[in-house]
């Protein structure tokens, strides 16, 4: 059985993967946009690095970019887009 990604982890990977300096997980709330000034501020380059964190992490492969880019609409929307593609259920945000 998979164990469940949780948000607080993806959220912790996030940072430490993406060097972010100004941004703890614990800073960001869980349905915060990823990208854009109303988020965490993310751009085209953090998105390309997070996508190979994600297929490294968790040995997913995110082909399509529109997929990609509704996946990354937040911490919570990819947590749940990652255990989706590893074989789990839905989690809710939680430790």
């Amino acid at each position: 059985m998979t164990t469940l990604v949780t948000v607080a982890h993806l959220k912790a990977m996030i940072v430490q993967k993406l060097n972010l300096k100004a941004v703890t997980a614990d800073s960001f709330a869980d349905d915060a946009p990823l990208f854009g000034p109303q988020g965490i501020g993310l751009d085209s380059v953090d998105a390309l690095e997070l996508v190979l964190a994600i297929e490294s992490e968790y040995g997913l492969q995110i082909q399509d970019a529109e997929v990609g880019k509704e996946a990354f609409a937040s911490a919570r929307v990819l947590c749940d887009f990652v255990n989706a593609r590893r074989g789990g259920a839905a989690q809710d945000a939680g430790a």
